[in-house]
């Protein structure tokens, strides 16, 4: 027996009305897990055991991923992942294998590019560079963790496939987001983009646009900014700016330095100097072969 047309609109706005409901019930929670993020985010820069750390940061992860299904054009979401996945690449996986780090990289850059669109900037591994100069001045100061978690993932997923041209074509794309929060913040993250300068003009020769003095100048900046306690900034120093002048004896002195420090000496980023007290480590014993 065929229902009558009008009979099946009542179960039709129910079930509209549950699905509606389905879908702004996700975004509800998504909304509300915010400030636990940056509870989250805090507690484990607090963590000074690399180990533990290393098993808990891929669940948040995926937590922080599934949130940003939910609601995607919310920028606070995409930087959490796009930190996440750098700071989880750059401390555990780069070291041991440089591919699946590529692969990590990338995924935390396409979370900063999401951002920057909603941001109002486009695309800028597509669009040219003149185009990209007349966004980014127009940016403003809240556009900042965008663009350095952008141009961090981009720099970082660049160096795991060095030997692409496609890729190195793309640096000057990078420095110009960099330049910006320089421009606009360069306190951002604990000095971040002196350092990434710092590493910038430190990690190549002068005749292949390496400037020693400049590099020198960033990560002095770096280190004023807080007040030498954030160790990550003399560890890349010691191995990229020392390496390049042939200083072993910077490179050791800074090196065993970072080693002999406390990681908890600088409580609310003792997980960073956990991580740069490991690389330092790894540095120390390829001195050797450095020099």
């Amino acid at each position: 027996m065929k229902l009558p047309k009008n009979s099946l609109r009542p179960v039709l706005i129910c079930l509209c009305a549950l699905l509606l409901n389905a879908c702004s019930t996700g975004q509800i929670v998504a909304r509300s897990s915010l400030s636990i993020m940056d509870s989250g985010v805090a507690a484990m820069n607090r963590e000074p055991d690399l180990e533990l750390a290393k098993a808990a940061i891929p669940a948040n992860l995926k937590l922080v991923e599934s949130l940003t299904r939910e609601i995607p054009t919310n920028r606070e979401l995409r930087i959490h992942a796009a930190q996440g996945f750098y700071g989880y690449t750059f401390g555990f996986v780069e070291d041991e294998n440089p591919a699946r780090a590529s692969a990590l990289y990338r995924r935390g850059l396409e979370h900063a590019l999401a951002a920057l669109e909603t941001a109002g900037l486009g695309d800028p591994m597509t669009m040219q560079r003149d185009i990209l100069n007349q966004k980014l001045a127009a940016l403003e100061r809240d556009a900042v963790p965008d663009l350095f978690w952008a141009a961090s993932n981009w720099a970082k997923w660049i160096d795991m496939n060095r030997t692409d041209p496609a890729r190195i074509a793309d640096m000057g794309k990078v420095e110009a987001l960099m330049q910006r929060v320089l421009e606009l913040d360069e306190t951002f993250y604990f000095g971040g983009p002196h350092i990434f300068f710092g590493v910038w003009y430190g990690s190549r020769p002068p005749m292949l646009g390496g400037n020693f003095a400049l590099s020198e100048m960033h990560f002095g900046k770096a280190r004023n900014i807080t007040q030498g306690k954030l160790l990550i900034a003399d560890v890349l120093y010691a191995q990229y700016l020392a390496v390049q002048q042939g200083n072993r004896k910077a490179f050791h002195d800074k090196l065993t330095a970072a080693v002999n420090t406390p990681p908890d000496s600088y409580p609310e980023m003792a997980l960073a100097n956990a991580i740069a007290q490991h690389k330092a480590k790894i540095l120390l014993k390829n001195e050797e072969e450095l020099f």
